[in-house]
């Protein structure tokens, strides 16, 4: 594995200045070739740039001759990348979607409280059919497909399949290390998977372990980040603490842990009310607490205290209404479970439709019409307790909502204002 440098500062200011103008040289020279409408070129180029400014903030990760920007973006300068930025393309449609999360499998050894797919029961999807999706997906403009299970490992020539059907996309894979082996972490790689995001809950083994409900849920996790160092993967976390732990040290300890394990990147992910948490009052994150937690955020990611630390990619900001907002249903991304289900989030438990009953164009359509503009609300939290009351109504024992049921939901619910990337990308 190359070794992996963090920009911050004046080289992340030169990197930002270099990808600028090759962004510039690349796409003129599909103007050039006819590629793109000469008329069009100064607005795509204006509304690319506005796209690239939303990441200053961000600590960049250099792996070799590859640069990450932003967890759900592609490497630049790869094909993948350039496929991500037509998004912004001078287009009468909508703005296509450029990233989904793809489960292959609900089988899992772990008993997480706070699993979103915990009561998602029922029979995995055929992975014919979720490989003829993700193809689909792939021609429509998607550029990062992120895939999970349950534990993807488990159903390991699933996964192998699914990643297989991807042409150009860049692949990462959710996983605890259960199932993990050298053997098969080095075939991802050769098939085109770049990294593999472990869970990070604690600093604590024991903790882990505990709140895994799994007593090889920290050397399962520990080995499979070797594993991945030798493979020549890249590796990222996925973290979700509660508020007490961004003040009484435990966000700090998870990071130094981050560091010393060789993780490039740490999402830190709010605690959501959904599946096993679904209805509770989990948003007692005030606003003071949000500013304060951005304020960390951004410390880590720009100080020089904190240059060897891994990249803090916080949905909180990037979700924040200055930002891009919400993106589920299909604004920026969403969700297909293993059961077969389109969701507009994994931590929105609704559905708009199932692949094994539905043709999936027709689904992605009527979830793309609910979200035919983007909204700063996180429908997670504003819907879950209505959510919920609907599953005590029909005595529900199974999630996500039926289509039928779900309708009930996006009837009534509040988007909130346009997302200023949204609202002002068009205006340019």
């Amino acid at each position: 594995m190359k070794k992996t440098d963090f920009l911050i500062g004046r080289r992340k200011s030169f990197y930002d200045f270099y990808i600028e103008i090759y962004v510039f040289v690349y796409f003129l020279k599909e103007v050039l070739k006819g590629e793109i409408p000469a008329k069009h070129f100064i607005r795509f180029l204006k509304r690319l740039l506005f796209f690239l400014s939303k990441m200053k903030l961000n600590k960049y990760v250099k792996t070799g001759k590859y640069i990450k920007m932003n967890l759900y973006v592609p490497v630049f300068p790869s094909k993948e990348f350039f496929k991500a930025c037509r998004k912004v393309l001078v287009s009468n449609d909508r703005m296509p979607c450029i990233s989904v999360l793809m489960s292959v499998t609900s089988a899992c050894r772990y008993n997480c409280e706070h699993c979103y797919q915990k009561l998602d029961k029922g029979k995995d999807v055929d992975i014919d059919l979720l490989c003829e999706t993700a193809k689909k997906l792939d021609s429509m403009g998607v550029a990062f497909f992120n895939i999970e299970g349950g534990e993807p490992f488990l159903v390991y020539d699933k996964l192998k399949k699914l990643c297989e059907s991807i042409s150009v996309g860049e692949i990462w894979v959710n996983s605890t290390g259960d199932g993990m082996t050298l053997e098969k972490l080095r075939e991802l790689k050769s098939i085109g998977v770049r990294g593999i995001m472990f869970s990070l809950h604690s600093p604590d083994p024991e903790k882990i372990n505990l709140f895994m409900q799994n007593d090889k849920a920290w050397d399962n996790l520990t080995k499979g980040v070797s594993l991945c160092h030798e493979a020549g993967l890249e590796v990222a976390a996925n973290t979700c603490i509660l508020r007490e732990d961004y003040f009484n040290g435990n966000f700090q300890r998870i990071a130094a842990l981050a560091k010393d394990l060789g993780i490039s990147i740490i999402q830190l992910i709010k605690p959501k009310p959904s599946g096993g948490w679904l209805g509770a009052d989990l948003n007692y994150f005030s606003e003071q607490d949000l500013y304060f937690i951005e304020d960390t955020v951004n410390r880590f990611n720009n100080e020089k205290e904190y240059r060897e630390y891994p990249f803090i990619y916080a949905q909180i900001i990037d979700e924040k209404s200055d930002m891009f907002g919400c993106t589920a249903g299909g604004t920026d991304r969403f969700y297909i479970n293993a059961k077969g289900d389109v969701q507009p989030c994994e931590f929105l438990n609704i559905s708009f439709g199932n692949i094994k009953a539905e043709d999936f164009d027709l689904i992605y359509q009527r979830m793309r019409n609910a979200f035919e503009k983007s909204g700063d609300k996180w429908l997670c939290e504003t819907c879950s307790k209505h959510i919920a009351s609907v599953v005590k109504e029909n005595n529900i024992s199974v999630l996500p909502l039926s289509k039928e049921l779900s309708e009930q939901v996006i009837n009534n619910w509040d988007r909130g204002n346009e997302a200023d990337f949204y609202k002002r990308v068009v205006q340019l």
